[in-house]
């Protein structure tokens, strides 16, 4: 009888405390995002401060920007936050999310092995330095996943006037830290955002050989998806996320973030 009173009174306390916590402690929004923002670490750094701010958690879904869109379009979260701002407004105009919100740039650029064999040095803009990796048959290391940087790629890719294949076009169907992996182990090309380089550690032989042409301008936004479409969608949750992101508390927190002193992503939220 003892142990049976122990454990009611137990049980009752357990229940007491529960109760006791503010609801916003067990609340949580589910966020589809680009892997960038993941395995930058740029998540690990903002999420436990709006966290601690609102008692939020926010669950990250990290996929390429395409199938983040998916995601969305299936009701599957209740925020993306991407980065291929055409796929971003098309989502938006289709009904799918409600708007569409700047938040941060990085940039794109070019890695390949040190010894640089395309001569990616010497080119004088993006364009140029795809056709030279195309004309040299030099190994291109492609995410091919339907991503924002996969994207990004095929605009380059375009504008140089070349459609890729043949055994140096290597497809890897991967997020951008496994195709970064296949580029070292190569050794290869590959596009990649800034962020995700400075935060790479498996380099190998590779370098950045390309950079600085503002076409490579790597622009990230922000959507609450449709409640109307989706009613499950927490919208007040997630619409907190988003407030907290483009205001100036989210907008310190993307600046200060920094591996090895420098900074990974600009916000530019208006």
């Amino acid at each position: 009888m003892t142990h049976t009173r122990r454990f009611i009174l137990s049980a009752a306390s357990t229940l007491a405390i529960l109760a006791a916590q503010p609801a916003a402690a067990q609340e949580f929004i589910t966020v589809a995002s680009t892997t960038s923002t993941e395995n930058s670490g740029l998540f690990g750094h903002i999420l436990p401060i709006f966290q601690e701010e609102t008692g939020i958690e926010v669950r990250v879904v990290s996929q390429g920007t395409g199938q983040a869109l998916e995601t969305g379009r299936r009701g599957d979260a209740d925020v993306v936050f991407v980065h291929a701002r055409a796929q971003e407004e098309q989502f938006v105009a289709e009904g799918y999310g409600v708007q569409r919100f700047d938040v941060m740039y990085n940039d794109f650029v070019i890695v390949g092995p040190g010894d640089d064999p395309a001569g990616l040095r010497n080119a004088t803009d993006a364009s140029a330095a795809m056709a030279a990796i195309a004309g040299a048959g030099a190994s291109f290391a492609s995410r091919g996943d339907d991503s924002g940087t996969h994207a990004a790629e095929k605009n380059l890719w375009a504008a140089a006037g070349i459609e890729p294949a043949g055994g140096w076009y290597l497809s890897t169907g991967s997020g951008m830290g496994a195709t970064l992996n296949t580029a070292a182990q190569v050794p290869a090309y590959a596009l990649t955002d800034r962020g995700t380089w400075l935060s790479f550690e498996n380099r190998g032989d590779l370098e950045i050989v390309f950079e600085g042409d503002p076409v490579l301008f790597n622009p990230y936004g922000i959507i609450l998806v449709n409640p109307e479409r989706h009613p499950h969608v927490k919208a007040e949750q997630g619409q907190a996320f988003i407030d907290w992101i483009i205001s100036d508390a989210g907008q310190a927190a993307i600046a200060s973030f920094q591996i090895g002193g420098e900074q990974l992503f600009f916000p530019n939220a208006e």
